[in-house]
């Protein structure tokens, strides 16, 4: 384990991706995130009050969204599952609280490592290396909140001007956008699928681990339109992940 030394001082700290000190000021950003929270949940009640809406409704609207949050949930602690082995369980916990995305952050992560000439399969023991990784997984997240409040409005506004005018279009443009985005990810899947070629069967399991997320993600889904099973929608995602995740065990003992 590398030492950081501070100049002028006789303190020595050892580094650790779970040191004590990263917990405390995650628990302190989280803190003051949570208790924004519930400030705006109690202006919010008592606006709704002023409004002139019932308390039992309000009740209801209010354990009913908290159950259905659960389903989210379970999504950010796999995120956080999976990025501890690396990173520690302080700084997943916060980045996929806070604001992020498991498949961002994942290969964000990634990508810093490689950097470096490693990969995400054992604790970072480099505090340099640490850090990097911090650096890309933060920088890239923050831009969406520069350009959010600077874009959001005008992009909103062409695209209410597009339905007005060709209604077909918005719906075509709306499509195109999210497959780009899909297309990003797709591409980290099979950007070693050429491996297969040379023998390396390895370069099947991500494909193999996709192919069975979406299996299961499009059977719920289909099973929540026939039955009219609200509850099989929301959690759709959190098991097709964790299935996925579970079936890459046995895909990975019998490819690589």
């Amino acid at each position: 384990m590398d030492c950081v030394d501070y100049q002028g001082s006789d303190l020595k700290m050892e580094f650790n991706v779970n040191h004590p000190i990263l917990f405390i000021l995650v628990g302190i950003i989280i803190a003051t995130v949570l208790a924004q929270s519930f400030y705006f949940l109690i202006r919010a009640y008592r606006r709704a009050l002023a409004k002139g809406m019932e308390k039992s409704l309000l009740k209801k609207t209010i354990i009913s969204s908290a159950v259905f949050t659960i389903a989210p949930a379970i999504s950010i602690l796999v995120g956080v599952i999976s990025l501890s082995k690396s990173l520690g369980v302080a700084v997943p916990w916060l980045r996929l609280s806070v604001i992020g995305s498991l498949s961002y952050e994942m290969i964000a992560a990634n990508n810093a490592m490689n950097g470096f000439g490693e990969t995400l399969n054992g604790e970072i023991t480099d505090p340099s290396v640490f850090v990097t990784v911090l650096w890309v997984m933060t920088i890239g997240i923050l831009l969406g909140l520069v350009l959010t409040p600077v874009l959001t409005k005008k992009i909103q506004g062409g695209m209410i001007k597009l339905e007005k005018s060709d209604a077909k279009w918005r719906e075509i443009f709306n499509n195109a956008m999210f497959l780009g985005m899909i297309s990003a990810f797709l591409g980290f899947v099979f950007c070693d699928f050429a491996n297969l070629f040379k023998g390396d069967t390895s370069a099947l399991i991500a494909p193999l681990v996709m192919a069975t997320s979406a299996i299961i993600m499009a059977v719920l889904g289909i099973l929540a339109v026939k039955t009219k099973k609200r509850w099989l929608s929301d959690y759709a995602l959190p098991v097709s992940m964790v299935a996925g995740m579970a079936m890459a065990i046995p895909y990975t003992a019998w490819l690589a």
